[in-house]
């Protein structure tokens, strides 16, 4: 069966909600679990205690990360832990090398969400977005609230934010392009924000269009984030090395940091060399969530 953000309307938990507005709806109690999980990982708690933790029963958190995700909580919790990340690591090695050689088109993709992408000029982006109009518009993502920007040329930006926190979301992506024109426009982004979450409109022959705008060794990085496959993970030293600057782990890893459109560009995917879940720009517990719920994809 595949997994996708569609529910029959006997399944739906908040009525009158979109999919996507219910799976944000979702990652609230999500957030919390994740949480609870993340301070007792090594103890493995029961189902019972991360429902306590998150505020509700037992059977409806294991119903809600079966429609967030498609797995239980208890395989949820094995995604998240530290020897799992270690295991996946060390298993896709091999796949990880051969995806890096056949590209954003190989079987190393399958199933993930289909990118097509481009960089603007050096010059674009040192004049700090100058002559650049990009709309944005925040819709409902299994992440929490989405800011979406995309430009005639496509996507240019992906932020998420907790609710009440919009503004500060905003407010970073203008300073990475502070001479742009920025106009509010959802009904512009409302497509897109669809084809990023909704799993069912990852196709390989309508491949999302993504504007990278950076430094030559950022985009570079940023390339090298796109090759890695759904499910697997990369160090920030193996990385450097597929960037070809194999002793610039460092600044790979602020390279990484500073990816302006997270989850389609997966920065997500990349650990500490000793399987540490670390180093997201929008929080720990999001990217937590992210790669629990692409083990929700992987698994079915």
């Amino acid at each position: 069966m595949t997994m996708t953000l569609r529910k029959q309307a006997s399944d739906q938990p908040y009525p009158g909600l979109a999919p996507l507005a219910t799976a944000a709806a979702d990652y609230d109690v999500v957030r919390r679990a994740i949480a609870h999980i993340r301070g007792h990982w090594r103890a493995q708690p029961e189902v019972d205690t991360i429902a306590e933790a998150a505020g509700v029963s037992p059977t409806d958190l294991h119903h809600l990360f079966r429609r967030w995700c498609g797995l239980t909580p208890k395989a949820f919790l094995q995604a998240l832990t530290l020897n799992s990340a270690r295991e996946l690591l060390r298993a896709s090695a091999s796949v990880l090398e051969t995806s890096y050689e056949v590209g954003l088109s190989g079987p190393g993709r399958l199933h993930d969400l289909f990118v097509t992408h481009e960089a603007m000029s050096p010059g674009e982006w040192k004049a700090g977005g100058e002559g650049l109009t990009l709309s944005y518009g925040f819709h409902p993502s299994p992440f929490g609230m989405a800011l979406v920007m995309v430009t005639p040329r496509g996507l240019a930006g992906l932020a998420l934010a907790d609710a009440g926190k919009e503004r500060t979301a905003l407010d970073d992506m203008r300073s990475r392009w502070p001479k742009a024109r920025y106009v509010e426009d959802v009904a512009a982004t409302a497509p897109t924000a669809r084809r990023i979450f909704d799993t069912a409109l990852w196709r390989p022959e309508q491949p999302l269009r993504v504007v990278l705008i950076g430094t030559d060794f950022e985009v570079r990085v940023w390339e090298k984030l796109l090759t890695i496959p759904i499910g697997n993970l990369t160090t920030y030293s193996g990385l450097a090395a597929k960037a070809g600057s194999p002793k610039a782990a460092r600044a790979v890893g602020a390279a990484v940091g500073k990816n302006p459109i997270c989850f389609v560009v997966p920065c997500h995917r990349v650990i500490g060399k000793n399987g540490d879940i670390t180093g997201f720009h929008w929080g720990l517990t999001r990217k937590r969530a992210m790669l629990g719920w692409e083990a929700g994809i992987v698994a079915t």
